[in-house]
C-alpha cells in the first residue's frame, strides 16, 4: 500500500510529465519536493520496486499506468478539496493549497464523491487547474502559455495560476488577475514589467509573477490578429 510520501512523489512526477514531458529527471523531482537528490533517489527506487514508475538510470522516470492512476486520484482529491474550501468554508485561494496537501491523502472515495456532488462536479479548481474526472483519465492538455510570452496589444484570458505562494496569490486576487478574467496587455516595459488593463483597472506584474500566470486567447479572437492598443 502506498504511503502519503509516495503519493506526493507520484503527484509531482505526474505534474512534471505534463509540464516538461517524460522522462522526468531526479533533480527536477528533488527540487519540486525540496529534498536532496539522494533522498529522491531512494524513494524513486522504492516506487520502481512497487511498479509505480519505470526508471532508467541516467535517463529519468515515467509513471506506469498504475502509478498514473494513483497520481490522478491524489490530484483529484487535492483540487476538489481546494474548491470546497473556497466555496463552502470561506478560505482565500492563497490559503487552500497547504490545507489540501494535508487532507488529500486521508479522504475516502465516498467523501470525495460527496464533495464533487455538492460542488456540481467543477471542471477546474480555484486556480484554474483541471480536476481529473472520476474515471481518472488525464485531462486534455489546455492550449495555454505563460503571460510572460505575451506582447503589447494582445487580448487574453487568464486560464490558470501555478504559483502557490500565499502573498503572490493574494496580490493577484487583489489585482483582479484571476482565472476567467479578460485582460489586455497594454505594455511590456524594458525591465519586463507587464502592464495590464481589465474591467477593474490597470495592474502591473513583474516578470517572475507573469511566468506563473497562464493565459489563452479569447474564443472570439482565436483566429484574429491582435489589434494595436490605442495610445501605444
Amino acid at each position: 500500500m502506498q504511503t502519503d510520501v509516495m503519493e506526493d512523489y507520484l503527484k509531482v512526477i505526474y505534474r512534471l510529465e505534463r509540464e516538461e514531458g517524460a522522462p522526468v529527471g531526479t533533480s527536477a523531482i528533488a527540487d519540486a519536493l525540496d529534498v536532496t537528490a539522494p533522498t529522491a533517489t531512494r524513494m524513486l527506487e522504492k516506487l520502481a520496486d512497487e511498479e509505480l514508475i519505470e526508471r532508467e538510470k541516467y535517463s529519468g522516470v515515467e509513471l506506469t499506468e498504475h502509478g498514473r492512476r494513483i497520481a490522478l486520484e491524489t490530484v483529484r482529491h487535492h483540487r476538489l478539496l481546494e474548491a470546497y474550501l473556497v466555496e463552502h468554508l470561506d478560505y482565500e485561494w492563497g490559503e487552500v493549497h497547504d490545507e489540501a496537501e494535508r487532507l488529500e491523502h486521508h479522504i475516502s472515495e465516498s467523501f470525495e464523491e460527496r464533495i464533487a456532488d455538492l460542488l456540481g462536479h467543477p471542471p477546474v479548481d480555484p486556480h484554474g487547474e483541471p480536476i481529473p474526472g472520476v474515471d481518472l483519465e488525464p485531462p486534455a492538455d489546455a492550449d495555454t502559455r505563460p503571460l510572460s510570452s505575451c506582447e503589447s496589444g494582445e487580448r487574453i484570458v487568464v486560464a490558470t495560476v501555478r504559483d502557490r505562494d500565499e502573498e503572490t496569490l493574494q496580490y493577484l486576487a487583489d489585482s483582479g488577475i484571476v482565472p476567467g478574467r479578460k485582460v489586455t496587455v497594454t505594455d511590456v516595459t524594458p525591465v519586463d514589467v507587464y502592464v495590464l488593463e481589465h474591467e477593474e483597472g490597470t495592474q502591473h506584474l513583474s516578470a517572475a509573477v507573469a511566468e506563473s500566470v497562464y493565459v489563452e486567447t479569447p474564443a472570439e479572437e482565436s483566429d484574429a490578429v491582435p489589434e494595436e492598443v490605442p495610445g501605444l
